[in-house]
């Protein structure tokens, strides 16, 4: 299959890189830091192609992605993990605008274009990963959580669009995750890293709706959307 990974350079969109090329797939990663790219070429170089863009930049992934659909002609799997979450509990308005420009510009830019591909194959699965922090607003980073709901509800959109014209679309919506966007103190039922990409390989595999990561984050899913 051809797969393409947006976020590739850490967390789950490089665990599931290295998923993904051991398993004989050709994969697409997408990422900001050009070293960390060589780095992912250099250990697969017969399964991997790498563009470096930020995706804030519109106009760079725009321009990276016709790159992609020129070396690969299709994509089967494309998974959005690219995205950022600072702790912003004094507002400040750079760090706000910014994650908004990643979060939601360049996220919905990347989104709206894998779709619209999809849809001129006629096929395609696309893989979104949000977060429970857009079930609920926190007064500690209130861009992050606005973000993810953005981001939600926009996949949601994207699945009722998409019945019945052969484009799968899954939300996977983890909790806490050992990754660099586990931030703060006090911090619970944060999940090992490789534990929560095999929920994402497992969800993409069965071709689900909708996964919650874990089952503890299941029940504070359904309190939160219930309950408050």
């Amino acid at each position: 299959m051809n797969i393409l990974i947006i976020g590739a350079t850490s967390g789950i969109g490089n665990n599931l890189w290295r998923h993904y090329c051991s398993t004989g797939n050709m994969v697409s990663v997408v990422g900001r830091r050009h070293d960390e790219l060589d780095k992912m070429v250099n250990i697969a170089p017969d399964n991997t192609m790498s563009f470096q863009c930020d995706i804030s930049d519109l106009d760079s992934f725009n321009t990276a992605f016709c790159s992609i659909i020129n070396k690969m002609k299709t994509i089967d799997i494309a998974v959005v993990c690219a995205g950022i979450g600072e702790l912003n509990p004094k507002l400040d308005i750079k760090t706000e605008i910014n994650t908004l420009k990643v979060n939601v510009n360049g996220w919905t830019n990347c989104v709206n274009t894998i779709y619209n591909q999809f849809m001129s194959q006629g096929k395609g699965h696309l893989v979104t990963i949000t977060s429970i922090g857009g079930l609920q607003p926190t007064p500690i980073a209130p861009a992050y959580s606005a973000s993810k709901a953005f981001q939600i509800n926009y996949t949601k959109s994207l699945q009722k669009k998409s019945k019945g014209i052969g484009v799968m679309v899954t939300e996977i919506r983890p909790g806490l995750i050992d990754t660099r966007m586990a931030k703060g103190e006090g911090l619970f039922w944060v999940m090992p890293l490789a534990d929560a990409t095999a929920a994402v390989i497992k969800a993409i595999d069965k071709e689900k709706k909708r996964t919650i990561i874990n089952n503890r984050w299941r029940i504070i899913n359904f309190l939160l959307r219930h309950f408050t």
